[in-house]
């Protein structure tokens, strides 16, 4: 891999590192202390459970949501970690090439597409 597509790799996962960094903030900005007010906001409701159901729901989005994010930026401090080393764009199970095409679409791939169609066949 060139000098120059490394860099353009590593520009766009640093983008969205920032990008995920900030919704991150922003997901605790918008539910800051959420454990406590929400234990208050379902004791309050006992008598509503449809409402204790709505606010479990929200609840359970969120921490989706910060799982998926915080998984990524650890793919994406990954893929920086292998750009540093020289073996960003080897596969890490086979050392084959990732297809350009699987890069450009997912820049902190890991995994050629057969490896990866292996692990998710379990």
């Amino acid at each position: 891999m060139k000098a120059s597509e490394r860099n353009g790799y590593k520009k766009s996962l640093l983008e969205e590192k920032e990008r995920l960094s900030a919704a991150l903030e922003y997901l605790h900005a918008e539910n800051p202390g959420a454990d406590e007010e929400q234990e208050l906001e379902l004791s309050s409701l006992q008598e509503h459970l449809a409402e204790a159901g709505s606010v479990t729901l929200e609840r359970e989005i969120d921490y989706s949501l910060e799982e998926v994010v915080n998984e990524r930026l650890a793919a994406i401090t990954k893929a920086l970690e292998r750009i540093e080393q020289g073996s960003f764009g080897l596969c890490v199970s086979c050392a084959a090439p990732v297809a350009a095409e699987r890069l450009a679409a997912l820049p902190w791939a890991s995994l050629c597409i057969d490896c990866k169609r292996r692990e998710e066949r379990g």
